[in-house]
């Protein structure tokens, strides 16, 4: 299921159908986040993680986990998260264009690529934030009510570090049995991470009573405050922020 880009989407009319009033949708959306779609899952931080080293500079990871406009509202209301940028990754440069990725042909993920501030974050708690709240990793080929591989769970390692960490990760909660259902997320080696259309960028940030992102993507802010309140940041780092010029 593909979301249109036209000014009524399918999924828009989808809402509708459900919930009449837009005020009615977010209400029950903030007041009931126990029966959303998205369940925060309370996990342990992991045990393998990378210490900042002494001058280190900003590091960027892509994670992919369904729709990309819940995982970037996320993680702009991290703190020491620079920049979240929605875009496609795993696939060709050729290809990473909203209405061909949708086909789920491309061998694309909607995925977002997060600059972090190692001294203010680490790799393991970017990766805890991302099981825990900004996806379900039991899903697979699909988040919610979006199906199809462009919106598999997939973790795009750039080096072998962050692929070493990731993989320790995902062994532990396995082992833990975090979750009721087998972890499915892939690890891929980043071949190329494309922005997405500019339409896509802060979309939960431009458009919060959008039915979509009152039902999916609402909850999963809410439960990063409750769940991590100590890397909750209530203004969102945004890509339109930091896309102006400076004075």
């Amino acid at each position: 299921m593909a979301r249109n880009r036209s000014p009524l989407p399918v999924r828009f009319i989808q809402t509708l159908l459900v919930v009449p009033f837009v005020g009615l949708a977010l209400a029950l959306a903030l007041n009931v986040g126990a029966r959303s779609a998205e369940r925060a899952v309370v996990l342990p931080a992991p045990t393998v993680d990378v210490a900042a080293p002494a001058g280190a500079g900003v590091q960027t990871i892509v994670l992919a986990g369904g729709c990309f406009w819940g995982v970037q509202a996320v993680f702009q209301h991290t703190k020491g998260v620079t920049a979240a940028v929605s875009g496609y990754a795993g696939g060709d440069k050729q290809t990473a264009h909203y209405e061909m990725v949708s086909t789920g042909r491309t061998g694309h993920a909607e995925s977002v690529q997060l600059t972090y501030d190692p001294r203010q974050i680490s790799l393991g708690k970017i990766l805890q934030i991302y099981f825990s709240v900004a996806h379900n990793p039991t899903e697979l080929n699909r988040q919610g009510p979006d199906v199809g591989t462009q919106y598999r769970s997939a973790i795009f390692f750039a080096d072998d570090e962050q692929k070493r960490i990731a993989n320790a990760y995902i062994a532990e909660l396995g082992k833990a049995h975090a979750f009721s259902r087998p972890i499915v997320t892939q690890l891929e080696p980043l071949s190329g991470f494309y922005p997405a259309e500019d339409y896509h960028q802060d979309f939960a940030v431009l458009h919060p009573s959008y039915p979509y992102i009152v039902f999916n993507d609402l909850p999963k802010v809410e439960n990063l405050k409750h769940v991590f309140a100590d890397v909750y940041r209530d203004m969102p780092v945004t890509v339109m922020a930091s896309s102006k010029p400076s004075q």
